[in-house]
């Protein structure tokens, strides 16, 4: 293809994927009015029910040769996880198989008070749309149907590039049967790269490939002193309720700075891009007079070494305090593991920590452990270098790579899977998308562009010889 030809392809996919905007934003609408929430305690159905729009999306494309909704074991259990989407269409005449990955299950609203329109009602106030799931990951799952529509529109249906699908139904509860879906699914799901809609971009004018993840350990905590509750007058003083011995005992787990003084775990050491604290400040929403905790840059305290966060706490509330010692306390941990650690060691070392450091002999139990790996992408591939040139021509300004915070554990089982392909982690939210919390968003510019990158990365691997 000339330049010239490349350009007008090009040129001609920008005026698609604009005009499609409105359509593809309605789509999105409608997968936010299904409250997918995949954690026990909330209705299986509207998991299922987003499963069957997200199908039915991708099956009115009309260029897949197989859409299927499929539910895979968890592990030896005997249950099976929730329903997820997978789509496949072959390659031919030797070109390239892309896998296609994003979520459509959502996290819990958490209180309607807090957000200042109903969660499951996508509102647009200004250039972004409102609700739970409109960026995390619902517009991941847009992104790649609106892409696949303008690589039809330009490039017409009977296209050559092997497309396969996976649209998960629980990644924000653990993606509990992912590995066994892969294993199910390892010959319709195999693929020279993989793209996995689920992160971020530097800012709303500044698109990002993330390059390296942190990893995850969560557990349960229990903190146990006495039998059964005692009169804290007639005892307090003399013995240890168990909220003394956890706040003892959890303080364990940071240095005077705030960062985390747990013996075994590992940073990385890596140059991290400019990023002030009135930066942090703003993202991170930290109130008038409170102070960043850690030490080194920014960056490198959020990407590339250990955070410990509670995230949870099982005890008396306020209204149902009595005057006694509390026998049992139980707390939900969190650990951000930095890349190069593998989440078993890491757990090895807190789970140590906790047991070298219990205060006054108190009993502890740890249970419900969940442990995903970091990730470090090699950046040296064909597919990376394609991505970044799609970036660069959908949004008109150079690309960063970029580490993210948070974690995606399961790409080190789509790594373990498919060893050869190679991983593009993107993604549609900016840093005031507030995913998880109240009030998500999506930036509409954003999200256009996002697309765009998208097609434009599907035509590049379309056209590739």
């Amino acid at each position: 293809m000339s330049t010239d030809d490349e350009h007008r392809a090009r040129e001609a996919l920008r005026d698609v994927v604009h005009r499609g905007l409105p359509t593809t934003i309605a789509d999105l609408s409608a997968l936010v009015r299904i409250p997918s929430v995949s954690w026990d305690g909330f209705d299986a159905e509207h998991v299922a029910t987003s499963a069957k729009a997200v199908a039915a999306l991708f099956q009115n494309l009309g260029v897949f040769e197989s859409v299927e909704i499929s539910r895979a074991a968890i592990g030896t259990t005997g249950t099976l996880g929730l329903p997820a989407v997978l789509a496949t269409r072959k390659a031919r005449n030797g070109k390239p198989t892309i896998l296609l990955y994003a979520h459509h299950d959502v996290q819990p609203p958490g209180q309607d008070t807090d957000w200042d329109s109903p969660p499951f009602e996508p509102t647009v106030r200004g250039d972004r749309l409102y609700g739970r799931g409109a960026a995390d990951d619902k517009a991941g799952v847009m992104a790649h149907v609106a892409a696949i529509r303008a690589l039809v529109a330009t490039a017409g249906p009977d296209f050559d590039l092997g497309l396969a699908v996976f649209i998960e139904g629980e990644e924000e509860f653990g993606s509990r049967s992912f590995v066994d879906f892969l294993a199910q699914h390892r010959n319709q799901l195999e693929a020279d790269a993989i793209v996995v809609a689920d992160s971020d971009n530097w800012n709303v004018d500044t698109p990002a490939l993330t390059v390296a993840l942190r990893g995850n350990v969560t557990f349960t905590l229990t903190v146990s002193t006495l039998d059964h509750a005692s009169h804290s007058g007639m005892f307090g003083g003399a013995v240890p309720d168990a909220m003394l011995a956890t706040i003892r005992l959890l303080s364990t787990f940071y240095a005077e700075d705030g960062s985390v003084a747990v013996v075994g775990l590992t940073s990385r050491q890596t140059d991290t891009p400019d990023y002030d604290e009135r930066t942090l400040r703003e993202e991170a929403a930290l109130l008038d007079g409170v102070t960043p905790i850690g030490s080194g840059t920014i960056l490198s305290r959020l990407w590339n070494k250990p955070a410990i966060t509670v995230t949870g706490i099982d005890a008396p509330t306020m209204v149902n305090a009595s005057n006694t010692l509390t026998p049992s306390i139980s707390v939900r941990i969190s650990a951000r593991i930095a890349p190069g650690q593998k989440a078993a060691d890491a757990y090895v070392a807190i789970e140590t920590h906790l047991r070298e450091h219990a205060p006054f002999g108190a009993h502890l139990e740890i249970t419900d452990v969940d442990c995903g790996n970091p990730f470090l992408v090699d950046t040296s591939g064909w597919a990376v270098a394609a991505a970044k040139a799609a970036m660069r021509e959908a949004w008109g300004v150079e690309p960063l790579e970029t580490g993210i915070g948070g974690s995606i554990p399961f790409i080190s089982d789509l790594v373990d899977m498919f060893p050869h392909a190679e991983i593009l982690v993107t993604g549609v939210e900016d840093p005031d998308s507030r995913a998880h919390s109240p009030n998500e968003s999506l930036h509409l510019g954003v999200f256009r562009r996002a697309i765009l990158t998208e097609a434009v990365l599907l035509a590049k691997f379309n056209d590739r010889t």
